[in-house]
């Protein structure tokens, strides 16, 4: 491969913050039906047909309330886990350019996505709240939750409005960017070489990565979805207790822990699959 002055490292990082976004975007706007039925279920241990009458009961309308902070939060998601994770690869690893060890993919995954967790953590606080049913009344629009959630961080917390649940975040988000990157390009270079046509490596590749690790980690996220779902000091269950609360209504039943698990299957895969397949092939294009 040639060698890269500024200029060109320059507008490779750019290119990868760039295609990292549209990528997300367009695979958000395909998955957020699933994406709101799989959080329906997390927030009430609904079946799917209890989630989707539940959902098709408040209406149309309803059912796209909450659209833009998943769509504005994923646009940035990509943004920052590809972006960031090609400038940490650059400065872990003395070659600029590649091949980078498992080690340097997995600890370019794992600080892209703390990184990803302090950017848009507020973004899936809000996001919760808007998706519970129970809080429609008390915040009918998001300026009435930025209002409120505004006002923790100039009187009390951080955690208490948009931090809410950042540990817990932090680990996943870091744990599933680790194991994604460390995953992707290995298991996408492994299927090209067995002559599948172009796309489908990098789409399988995705969907594989996304599908395991969501699955891994949605037990975490559940807890993610009830805690980040409290508003206010009364609600608000130190962590103990909200695990607790959590394992008295689903936990010793392995199939109320997983509800949205089968879902999450369909979601995962459709979304991780179409972002990994587009951002490959707009790295292409735009080479």
């Amino acid at each position: 491969m040639a060698e890269q002055g500024k200029p060109q490292k320059r507008k490779w990082n750019l290119r990868s913050y760039c295609v990292g976004a549209v990528s997300s975007f367009l695979s958000t706007l395909a998955t957020f039906p699933i994406y709101k039925t799989i959080f329906r279920q997390q927030l009430h241990a609904f079946s799917i047909r209890e989630a989707v009458h539940q959902l098709s009961k408040e209406g149309l309308p309803q059912f796209y309330r909450g659209v833009f902070p998943p769509l504005l939060a994923r646009t940035l998601q990509g943004t920052v886990i590809f972006g960031t994770h090609d400038s940490f690869l650059r400065i872990l690893s003395r070659h600029s350019a590649g091949p980078y060890s498992p080690g340097e993919r997995a600890t370019a995954g794992l600080l892209s996505g703390f990184l990803e967790a302090v950017v848009l953590g507020p973004f899936e606080r809000v996001q919760n709240v808007l998706q519970d049913g129970r809080k429609v009344k008390r915040f009918p629009t998001t300026g009435s939750i930025l209002k409120e959630f505004g006002s923790y961080a100039l009187r009390e917390r951080l955690t208490l409005g948009y931090y809410r649940g950042l540990g817990l975040i932090l680990i996943r988000n870091g744990l599933g960017s680790s194991l994604y990157f460390s995953f992707k390009d290995p298991l996408r270079d492994s299927l090209s070489e067995m002559g599948l046509p172009s796309r489908l490596p990098a789409l399988v590749s995705g969907s594989v990565n996304g599908t395991i690790i969501s699955l891994l980690l949605y037990p975490l996220s559940v807890l993610i979805a009830n805690v980040q779902s409290q508003v206010g000091k009364q609600e608000a269950l130190p962590l103990r207790a909200a695990v607790a609360a959590i394992w008295r209504t689903r936990g010793r039943r392995a199939t109320l822990l997983y509800r949205g698990g089968s879902l999450l299957v369909l979601r995962s895969g459709l979304t991780w699959g179409l972002t990994t397949a587009l951002h490959d092939f707009l790295l292409e294009v735009m080479d």
